[in-house]
């Protein structure tokens, strides 16, 4: 649990939260440094330095420190009294030790997100590991057998969401097919002065407590004006009916959460040098415990040449969509002699972290604008008719066939999700088995997703859409990198196709606040049981109305993009409201693995344990 230090408020706490999300006031991390407020504020150069730990065996403390970041003293939760936590650099194939001590009061974990590794050195508690008790020091080994950008963070009740969280960089043994000149970890994450079960209390109470951008009366005279009467009138009705507002896109929102760069807040502003002409690598993480960002830098073109760690061939977007746990690499090419903002708004447009890559610590640029609020459409809801803004325009060639064959397998319900009293049957497998004549598994599980407890929607036309940028970034004016982009920069080895697949529905009950996978509980899941060696195909039906980044721990999720034989490699997936997403694994790692939502307020009910024997 997260304490508050009790102390006389400074000038700045009068200062309203939501301009304290936006940058407009001074907050500061006493963190990382130690160093007090005025020393942080009076040395730049120390307070945006980044703490890196380098080579083969490491010396972790996990405890509490106090921070300040919107004029209220806190205490958090870091590693070596950082947040966030030192950057882990190793080289790929060295053996890494690293000795974990726990001085907190309560138990605590670090699990290394997206390596490839023991499951016993994974460091999820309660499934190959007891966790590490109050005191005592866990030594974890295993040899770096990958390269790229990943990042690490507890396991252990809301700690990931309270600090405990940092990067790892591990540098390839061969050279890489690009160059850069400079390279930045930017790593993104949420802070709320709240305690995390205060959060969790209130979203139990009300699962909208933190969206204050629902529909006003001014919203409906301008629906009005472009529907017309009628149109808005059913529109309205049918939200209404089910119960859900259009504008629900986070959970947990700039309402409370501060948005912070390298744990800095937009006010004290992260700042990276640079000089013009030079290639700069900026490694992205999004360690934000419930948010999606959105990142662009504002007269710069990126260049994506890894996603999750691994390299894929080079696209050149304006903009991405990072999910929780998500890591990007990009290029970037500054030419003139100014400041360029790092924007990255979250999805819900409540507020930004910000940063800028500078010529002149002194200088830092200009921050745009949030985009307008998003608004869901009948496809992110899943529905059968649809509507041209809102992706089913974008869905990927590759399943073309695959999508018009479901259209006609699917109920003929006037409205997307299914009503009370209704369920709906996914009858998509035989199309899907069909788009992939290649690689067709010979089973498929085939189940009923019925409303109940754990489930008060179901998509009706859930469509893959591999090239929609998602809700909020559609026909921006800007080039979005969507998971169609993303292709393996090197060819697939597999000879061996999957045998099976694993079809799973995202499900929740929104108004009570629960999630789950097929609408039971992890509680009361049985493991997803893979045999040593095969290889099989997930499927992921989103049955719900938020996006949710599906982590696989220990295996790799090689997400069908269109080329079978550039399959990406990632550990973390998005699946888009209302949408279907599918990818190959093999399992190729004996043990329990977690696999769940990696939104932390979500995590307890929708995650399984992946049995391999």
């Amino acid at each position: 649990m997260k304490t508050k230090v009790p102390v006389s408020a400074p000038a700045e706490a009068n200062i309203s939260r939501r301009r304290f999300v936006k940058g407009l006031a001074a907050g500061s991390m006493l963190a990382g440094l130690g160093f007090p407020l005025n020393m942080l504020h009076a040395s730049p150069n120390l307070r945006m330095r980044q703490n890196i730990l380098s080579g083969q065996a490491f010396d972790l403390t996990i405890g509490e420190q106090v921070v300040n970041f919107t004029g209220q003293r806190a205490i958090a939760t870091t590693v070596n009294q950082s947040l966030p936590a030192p950057i882990l650099r190793w080289r790929e194939g060295d053996l890494i030790k690293l000795s974990v001590k726990n001085t907190l009061d309560v138990m605590s974990s670090i699990h290394w997100h997206g390596l490839i590794l023991p499951a016993n050195m994974d460091g999820v508690p309660g499934m190959s590991f007891n966790g590490i008790a109050p005191g005592e020091t866990f030594t974890y080994q295993f040899h770096a057998n990958q390269s790229g950008t990943y990042w690490y963070h507890s396991h252990s009740g809301f700690q990931e969401q309270t600090g405990l969280y940092g990067a790892i960089i591990i540098d390839p043994k061969e050279p890489e097919h690009f160059e850069y000149d400079r390279d930045y970890v930017i790593v993104l994450s949420d802070w709320s002065d709240e305690d995390p079960e205060t959060v969790l209390r209130n979203l139990k109470k009300r699962s909208h407590y933190y969206n204050f951008n629902e529909r006003t009366a001014g919203d409906l005279v301008q629906e009005i004006k472009e529907k017309g009467l009628a149109q808005t009138w059913n529109d309205r009705a049918m939200w209404n009916q089910m119960r859900m507002s259009d504008r629900d896109i986070s959970d947990v929102t700039g309402y409370t959460y501060t948005f912070l760069m390298n744990g800095i807040t937009p006010a004290e502003h992260w700042r990276g040098l640079f000089k013009p002409g030079e290639k700069i690598r900026l490694r992205f993480i999004n360690a934000g415990a419930m948010t999606f960002f959105d990142v662009r830098i504002p007269g710069l073109k990126m260049t994506v040449v890894a996603a999750d760690g691994q390299y894929v061939e080079p696209v050149t977007v304006d903009e991405f969509r990072i999910g929780s746990a998500e890591t990007y690499d990009v290029i970037v090419e500054p030419t003139d002699d100014q400041p360029y903002c790092l924007f990255a708004q979250a999805i819900d447009r409540s507020g930004y972290a910000c940063g800028s890559l500078t010529p002149d610590m002194g200088r830092i640029a200009d921050v745009p604008g949030l985009d307008p609020v998003p608004v869901l459409s009948h496809a992110d809801m899943g529905m059968a008719h649809g509507n041209h803004q809102a992706g089913d325009n974008h869905a990927s060639s590759s399943h073309a066939s695959h999508q018009n064959h479901e259209q006609h397998e699917q109920h003929k319900s006037h409205a997307g999700h299914a009503m009370p009293n209704h369920s709906t049957m996914d009858h998509g497998s035989a199309a899907h088995h069909a788009s992939h004549p290649s690689s067709a598994p010979g089973t498929t599980e085939e189940k009923i997703i019925k409303l109940g407890p754990y489930v008060d929607m179901v998509a009706e036309n859930p469509q893959y859409r591999l090239d929609d940028p998602g809700v909020g970034l559609r026909d921006n004016g800007r080039r979005v990198l969507t998971y169609a982009d993303l292709r393996n920069y090197y060819h697939n080895h597999h000879t061996q196709t999957p045998t099976r697949e694993i079809k799973l529905h995202l499900t929740g009950n929104m108004s009570r606040y629960m999630w789950s996978i097929d609408g039971i509980d992890s509680h009361d899941a049985p493991p997803i049981e893979l045999k040593y060696g095969e290889r099989v195909r997930f499927t992921l039906v989103n049955d719900t109305m938020m996006n949710h980044p599906i982590h696989l721990h220990g295996l790799w999720s090689e997400l069908e993009t269109g080329d079978m034989m550039r399959l990406p490699k990632k550990h973390t997936v998005i699946v888009q409201p209302g949408a279907k997403i599918s990818y190959q694994v093999t399992a190729d790692a004996k043990g329990d693995w977690a696999f769940h939502c990696h939104l932390l307020y979500h995590m307890m009910g929708m995650f399984r344990t992946v049995r391999v024997v």
